[in-house]
């Protein structure tokens, strides 16, 4: 998101700058997403796995890891590595995860929460490698993803931006359950609250 430094809501892996402050999910932070989260969410045909210590060196040192797609990472997720790299503190709590495919296991992107605009709430980025476009993915992960950050005490909003000129990530947004608020012209403001309604 311009401005804060947190990642660009959209589903081809751009960062609009580099993140400055993640979620630490644990049960004693009132804006995180729920203990739950260090384990693994499972949807139809994906997993989200939590970024380990070895996926983030691997990334962050340009290394390939077996099992991940030949267009993994992208950009977005060199950035999110960067970040976990100088703050591994946020790999504790699970707020960032890699997607996987269910079937075969590749690793096809990541998706994550840092803090929000304000007390208990939480922004979400996310990006799919090129080769996994179009097949649903980004929304399925940011659907489950947030709906389980919107299950943790504390957390009453989860919010997102996503470029104009990317009607992919306005529409990925708007099938994970997240009402367009606003936009600037350049990028939309989306948002959920605990309730199911607009922030």
């Amino acid at each position: 998101m311009p401005g804060s430094g947190s990642r660009t809501a959209s589903d081809r892996g751009p960062v609009v700058s580099k993140p400055t402050r993640s979620v630490t999910v644990s049960s004693s932070s009132s804006a995180s997403p729920s203990a739950r989260a260090t384990t693994d969410l499972t949807t139809d045909r994906l997993v989200l796995r939590v970024w380990t210590p070895a996926a983030v060196a691997a990334v962050h040192g340009e290394e390939r890891l077996p099992g991940w797609a030949d267009d993994f990472p992208a950009e977005g997720d060199r950035v999110v590595a960067g970040f976990l790299t100088g703050h591994p503190e946020a790999l504790a709590g699970g707020g960032h995860r890699l997607i996987a495919e269910r079937a075969g296991g590749a690793v096809v992107g990541s998706i994550g929460f840092f803090d929000g605009p304000e007390p208990g709430t939480l922004e979400v980025g996310y990006g799919v490698v090129a080769s996994r476009r179009g097949l649903g993915y980004a929304t399925e992960a940011a659907r489950a993803a947030v709906a389980d950050a919107l299950c943790a005490p504390g957390v009453h909003g989860v919010y997102a931006h996503a470029d104009l000129v990317n009607p992919a990530s306005l529409r990925v947004l708007e099938k994970a359950g997240l009402t367009r608020l606003s936009d600037d012209g350049t990028t939309a403001r989306f948002g959920v609250t605990a309730g199911g309604s607009a922030g």
